[in-house]
Order: C-alpha cells, then structure tokens, then sequence
C-alpha cells in the first residue's frame, strides 16, 4: 500500500460503506448523488463525506452532486475493486465455511478459488461450491493456481505456520481473522481483523448510549 493509502486509512474504511449507498440509489435510478445524502444515511458530516471521496479523484457537480456511473467506478478503481482477484482460504471451520458462502466478496472483487484443512474428515468435500483441499499440499496448490492474496482462518495455534507457509508459496497479502498477529516478511501485507475488538467496542457504545 502507498503512502497516501496508508495516510487515507480511515477515509478507505468509510468507502465501502458509500459504495453500498450509491449502489442503492443506482438501483432506483438516481443518476446523481449528493454528499449530504450519503453522510445523512451514515449520521457524518457532508464534508468529512466530499473529503473521503476526493482520494478517488472524481469531482461533483454544483447543485447536482456526483454523476452515480462514475462515482462507483471511481471508487471500486481506487480500492482495485475493478478487476477480480482469486485468493484462497485456509481453515474451514465455522468462521471460514460462512466466508466461503459470502455473496459479497465477488462485488468487492474478490474470488475464493481455492480453500484448504487440514482436517481429514474435510478434505475432498465441497463447501459452498468449493472443495476443500490438503493443508499439506497448500504450498504447491497456491502456486499451481497464481494466487496471491489468502484468508487466514486456522485455529490460533497454527496461524504461524499457515502464515509461514502461505509466504513461502509466493503469498503477498494475508487477510488474518486469528488472534495472533503473524510475523512475515516486509514485502507481504497482513491486514488483521480483530473480531473481539469489534464486539468490545460494540459493548462500550451500548453502555455509553
């Protein structure tokens, strides 16, 4: 990630929020948008909205707002959301078999081509579609199938050695969704999604509402 994405991290994580609004208003013919229209639906202000959107590059219209066509394309190209990338999943326990059933992922340009376990009684089912193959044979898979981007879904005990392992296949992207933070080389990107941050938060708010 450049150094204006990472500086833009907080504005890249409002996007795909947007995104679903202006898909919205697509889907009943709006041919424009506003920035205040978008911000009243997520409760934000219409300049933080006109901001995050400018990283994009797409300018809008005095008292028109942004044409809806290419504001979703300008989007989905910042984010690379434009073409589709294949990734594979590792770990299909209860959390990785709901992510292979996910619909969204394709609108997000996002392709689960390949899952992996190492659990015997999976190997060679199908979830969702996709069959389940050998953990052990990981490595030569990812390459067989140019994959760059992974899914990390393991149980916490084995994350490291999944990430050790996915590395070493050429792997340049970790989605992690473990507890622990793999340690890889500097030329792979982990992005960690810490679920019981999310729901601490979802606590604190409740109790300070």
């Amino acid at each position: 990630m450049d150094n204006l994405k990472i500086s833009a991290a907080p504005s890249i994580r409002r996007l795909p929020s947007y995104l679903y609004i202006i898909r919205n208003m697509q889907r009943e013919g709006e041919e424009y948008i506003s920035g205040t229209a978008i911000a009243q639906e997520l409760n934000l202000v219409s300049v933080q909205v006109r901001k995050d959107l400018s990283i994009t590059g797409i300018k809008g219209h005095p008292k028109k707002g942004y044409p809806i066509e290419p504001l979703i394309g300008a989007i989905e190209h910042f984010l690379g959301w434009d073409s589709l990338q294949d990734a594979a999943l590792v770990g299909v326990g209860n959390l990785g078999s709901a992510l292979l059933g996910y619909q969204g992922f394709q609108l997000h340009g996002l392709n689960i081509a390949a899952a992996f376990d190492a659990n015997p009684k999976k190997i060679g089912t199908t979830v969702h579609g996709i069959k389940i193959m050998n953990a052990k044979t990981m490595d030569i898979q990812i390459r067989n199938f140019g994959l760059k981007i992974a899914i990390l879904t393991v149980p916490s005990t084995e994350a490291q050695n999944a990430a050790d392992t996915l590395v070493s296949a050429g792997i340049e992207g970790i989605w992690n969704f473990t507890s622990v933070k793999p340690k890889v080389p500097d030329r792979v990107v982990v992005q960690n999604e810490d679920l019981s941050s999310g729901f601490a938060l979802l606590c604190i708010k409740m109790r300070n509402r």
